[in-house]
């Protein structure tokens, strides 16, 4: 073959073999396009199901409040539920308090749905699942889709298409059911079940989440009837027609709704009534509050404190509380939680919370979004007249609170609720709006007295009435304190003259225009008024400084009433309204309590963050009205604060300042505060947080002359909490607290920083021990600013004494040294001593209440001046007994105050013996003097002696 044709032939077989790859290779593509195809096609029912729960499974910011442990799943208690006769749909369940037994077995969302409760097994079930606001009803629809996810519930149905009733009003175009499925669903645009075509749609669920907000008529003159699932109607006609089982008939319906909306739907069209009712027993409330507080908390310390929580909450519903009244609603089972969370779990690594927040976050969870419009029937649309549910709520049972507020009323009668909270409403529809709010909203807010006087301890006659107060007596003071901040408690005059200058400002330059020309033909003395009224803004803006500057004045005389200052303070009394008073009841009467956490929601309503919130919730507290309040409080805050104030007060205003979380505003005050004493103040975690987050607004440079922490209950972790402010502090007051080895690391760590400023450090009554003790010394030789410690009645010993003398040689500047009580023996306290009077400043020693002999103490007054200062003649102070030899100590004076002073805590046997040994001292020394007037003076000691003697008698006679 020629070498054309050679050539010709291999480019023929090439061709052909490329054109046979070519073809493989279209064939391989195409399977794997197949392939691909059927690969990227899943199921679009396991899809939505996904989906469903990852959205149903997200929880709202408010669930922080918890630290963000908590799942749906884990922390889900079923509220009680019954299913409704029609006739009986509107009954409501009594308090639990009132009626143990409930009307009717408890039921499930599940045996709701079951076959036998069909009529008619074409046609699927139209549920109507209702409740008062609070009850639980968002949460078992959460619940409710997530374990349909799981497959663990109405497994009958194949599709569960969730619909929020809020969103659905808010579409004004028509949309066909398919479309309207596939805007909220896009992976369900082209499912078959959605047809309409055989009885495919029995395998479908829809679930329609509060229908009062949808104005939903059934009426065939304003809905048309519609069976195709692709024509285009209405949001409401679409509803309407599943529920009249015009479209879609197969399906069934799930709907809920508060209770003034029932009627919306006509008896007809409704298969099965049921009522979510709460929590009706302290067992499902001891549940939830179980899933809440022990999540997070481990095995540790935590675990058994939230342990002991529940169980004291238990005991108090268990004795029919008020608390009990008010978790009858699983809303407020969360906000007991949240408090409790917030008042024993706080850490510094948590956000920073605040108890005005809580209440904040809680009326948002139950409120957002709510709004009262017209009722159905009206024919006007609900969002053309609606305003905000929780403006309303301010402006009458806020109303009703701030009068209780005012004259120190907790209880209301039925009248006093009727003209507070019906007023004098004229117009049919503010009639139709309180009729909703009464029926949704009044009981979730006020509840009957548990709590009788003694004149009512027995049953009740016909001339007696029932009380109301409100579920949470802390409630009571928030919106009173919304009621105020949001202005909504102004005079005739000043409601006057905002409607005119409103008026005038919106006439703007046609009212100038009109005075111009009116001004040509008006007499003098009429034109007069016409520029009055152009005047009238300023003269408005005059009125509200004055009423701003009023609210400021209020707040700061609530928190220096008098009449308070030996309360508990405000974090003690919540936490006695929710866990209940323990032991003996105290002598107070609930009519005359004070209302201490008012002015503090007002400071605290008047942050930034909860602003925000509120303006959610269509209440708008303006940025001038903070400026103005703030500006006036702070002047009444500096002058009240130049006067002294009990501890509990000085706490509740570190509260305020903390609520506040305005750090200029703390500084200012803090300006003028020289000493924080807060002395037998029960400090839990948060008050630790709270007093080093109000100083830690404070500049680096502020001073305080004493921080007085004695008998605070202070333990290890809260003495980390604190550590940062005792910087600010020269004089540090820790005695009679509950501090170990382990704290004096930090207390050690605070001399070693050249920035601390602690001049005397007071640690008394704390058992740091032999170990912690020493610790604590190796700051000594490094420390220049520390002038007084004491060390008294810590665990010293022996070994510790002989340490410190040691130690005394490489450390100057110290001035007085109390190692009294602390089982120091002959040969240590002389060390002691000689190591003071080798020292260049002390000058002050005490050792009294140690195990000395009479030789020892004899020794400790014989000594000389110091061996390297003999010149000077310089003697330190040695309080070791009331006597000295023969002659009386002139320091027993000042031994038998911290005695008596300590005498309750101090062990008695201990502190009998060393009395005794006092009086024989006295007794010896009396006997060698020869002075009628000295002996005379020993007398009155002795006198002193046996007077403390018989305070630790009767105090042994009160403890048993």
């Amino acid at each position: 073959m020629s070498s054309p044709c050679r050539q010709l032939s291999l480019l023929t077989g090439a061709w052909r073999r490329k054109r046979r790859g070519a073809a493989s290779l279209s064939a391989a593509c195409v399977h794997w396009r197949t392939f691909c195809s059927s690969a990227a096609e899943p199921d679009p029912i396991e899809t939505h199901r996904t989906r469903l729960f990852q959205w149903f499974s997200h929880l709202p910011h408010e669930e922080k409040q918890f630290g963000g442990y908590f799942t749906p799943e884990t922390m889900h208690v079923d509220p009680l539920i019954l299913e409704r006769k029609p006739e009986e749909r509107a009954g409501l369940v009594c308090s639990p308090l009132q009626n143990r037994t409930p009307s009717g077995p408890s039921v499930t969302v599940q045996q709701l749905f079951e076959p036998g409760n069909a009529s008619d097994n074409d046609r699927g079930l139209n549920v109507l699942l209702y409740g008062a606001v609070g009850t639980g009803k968002s949460t078992v629809v959460r619940k409710l889709v997530l374990d349909w996810c799981a497959g663990t519930t109405l497994s009958q149905f194949k599709l569960l298409v969730p619909f929020s009733c809020e969103d659905l009003s808010q579409l004004t175009k028509a949309t066909s059911l398919r479309d309207l499925v596939s805007r909220k669903y896009l992976h369900l645009k082209k499912i078959p079940l959605l047809s309409g075509e055989g009885n495919q749609a029995k395998d479908v669920l829809f679930l329609f989440n509060g229908m009062e907000k949808m104005n939903l008529d059934f009426r065939i003159g304003s809905t048309e009837l519609c069976s195709d699932p692709n024509e285009a109607l209405p949001p409401g006609v679409v509803v309407v027609n599943l529920l009249r089982k015009y479209l879609l008939p197969e399906a069934s319906v799930l709907v809920t709704t508060r209770l003034s909306a029932l009627d919306r739907i006509p008896q007809k069209y409704v298969s099965c009534y049921a009522q979510i009712c709460g929590f009706n027993d302290p067992d499902r409330q001891r549940a939830y509050f179980t899933g809440r507080l022990l999540q997070q908390t481990g095995d540790g310390a935590e675990h058994h404190e939230a342990q002991a929580l529940i169980e004291l909450l238990y005991l108090n519903l268990q004795r029919e509380s008020q608390l009990a009244a008010a978790c009858f609603l699983p809303s407020y089972c969360w906000l007991t939680c949240a408090t409790l969370h917030f008042l024993h779990f706080t850490n510094t690594q948590a956000p920073i919370r605040t108890l005005t927040g809580i209440y904040t976050s809680f009326l948002r969870l139950n409120f957002g979004g709510e709004v009262l419009g017209t009722g159905a029937g009206t024919g006007v649309p609900i969002q053309e007249h609606q305003s905000s549910l929780m403006l309303y709520v301010v402006r009458t049972v806020g109303k009703l609170a701030f009068d209780g507020v005012t004259h120190k009323r907790t209880s209301f009668s039925e009248e006093e609720l009727e003209q507070w909270i019906g007023g004098k409403t004229k117009t049919d529809e503010e009639l139709r709006q309180l009729a909703m709010f009464r029926t949704d909203v009044l009981d979730f807010f006020l509840a009957p007295c548990v709590k009788r006087s003694a004149a009512l301890a027995g049953v009740l006659s016909e001339n007696d009435e029932q009380r109301y107060v409100f579920a949470v007596p802390a409630m009571q003071e928030y919106l009173a304190a919304l009621y105020v901040v949001l202005g909504e408690n102004k005079s005739a005059l000043e409601k006057m003259t905002k409607q005119v200058s409103i008026a005038i400002g919106s006439a703007g330059e046609d009212v100038n225009a009109l005075i111009t020309i009116l001004s040509k033909f008006i007499p003098l003395r009429i034109f007069a008024v016409f520029n009055l009224l152009k005047l009238f803004p300023k003269l408005y803006e005059k009125i509200v400084s004055h009423n701003k500057g009023s609210i400021a004045r209020t707040m700061a005389a609530e928190m220096f009433r008098t009449e308070d200052s030996h309360n508990e303070d405000v974090l003690d009394q919540v936490e006695q309204s929710l866990l209940g008073v323990h032991g003996p009841q105290p002598q107070q009467h609930s009519e005359g309590q004070p209302f201490e956490l008012y002015p503090i929601f007002m400071g605290g309503l008047l942050h930034y963050g909860n602003r925000v919130l509120l303006q959610q919730l269509g209440c708008t507290i303006k940025s001038t009205t903070v400026v103005q309040i703030t500006r006036t409080l702070r002047k009444y805050l500096v002058r009240e604060l130049s006067k002294p104030q009990p501890p509990e007060e000085l706490m509740d205003l570190l509260v305020l300042l903390y609520e506040f979380q305005n750090p200029r505003l703390t500084a200012e005050v803090l300006s003028s505060i020289r000493s924080i004493r807060l002395s037998d103040i029960r400090m839990t975690p948060l008050k630790c947080f709270v007093l080093n987050s109000v100083l830690s607004c404070a500049p680096a440079s502020y001073q305080l002359e004493e921080l007085n922490l004695s008998s605070c209950h202070l333990t290890h972790n809260m003495l980390q909490m604190l550590s940062p402010a005792f910087n600010h502090a020269r004089h540090l007051n820790l005695q009679f607290n509950s501090l170990g080895p382990e704290s004096c690391v930090l207390l050690r760590d605070l001399l070693l920083d050249p920035k601390s400023s602690v001049r005397s450090l007071q640690l008394c009554d704390n058992p740091l021990l032999e170990s912690g003790a020493l610790t604590l010394l190796e700051a000594l030789p490094v420390n220049r600013s520390l002038r007084h410690l004491s060390l008294m009645h810590t665990g010293l010993g022996d070994s510790g004494a002989l340490q410190l003398a040691v130690t005394l040689q490489q450390q100057s500047g110290l001035e007085e040294l109390n190692v009294a009580y602390n089982n120091i023996g002959d040969n240590a306290a002389l060390a002691l001593v000689d190591a003071c009077r080798e020292h260049p400043s002390i000058h002050t020693l005490h050792l009294y209440l140690n195990p000395l002999s009479d030789v020892g103490k004899q020794s400790l007054y014989v000594r000389g001046v110091p061996k390297s200062h003999s010149s000077s003649g310089r003697r330190v102070r040695v309080l070791a007994s009331v006597t000295e030899g023969s002659d009386l100590s002139e320091d027993w004076h000042p031994i038998l105050s911290v005695i008596r002073e300590n005498i309750s805590s101090w062990d008695r046997e201990r502190v009998t013996q060393q009395l005794k040994v006092f009086l024989r001292d006295l007794e010896w020394g009396r006997q060698q003097q020869q002075s009628v007037w000295k002996r005379l003076h020993f007398r009155r000691v002795e006198k002193g002696v046996r007077q403390t003697l018989q305070m630790l008698e009767r105090n042994a006679t009160h403890s048993k």
